[in-house]
């Protein structure tokens, strides 16, 4: 599941992997859980705009269940909930399952 513009992280490795990474390219932060139905549907979308996307931005999956600090630091309420990051901050969001042409839309106007 993991690649060169697909990664995990948690919240030990979050501010290297998001907040430093976010000065050279956009990232944006999967919040995410296992038992989530949508949450299943959208990592998938995720996952392949981030290869299709081919280094223009980074998938960042932060699981909530493994990690609590983070997703209570960036007031992460519902999941999926997507958080793009540049330069150390959150520059847009979205919260839920939605289809990949808005995903694409959003990553679009955003990068």
């Amino acid at each position: 599941m993991t690649g060169k513009y697909l990664i995990e992280t948690s919240d030990n490795s979050f501010d290297k992997d998001v907040i430093q990474a976010s000065k050279k390219t956009p990232i944006v932060v999967d919040f995410w859980a296992s038992w989530c139905g949508p949450c299943r549907m959208l990592g998938p979308i995720l996952e392949k705009l981030a290869k299709e996307y081919n280094g223009k931005i980074i998938v960042v999956k932060l699981s909530v269940e493994e990690n609590e600090g983070k997703p209570q630091e960036y007031g992460v309420m519902s999941i999926p909930s997507v958080k793009m990051f540049k330069n150390g901050k959150v520059v847009d969001e979205f919260v839920g399952a939605i289809p990949e042409s808005r995903v694409r839309e959003w990553l679009d106007k955003n990068i």
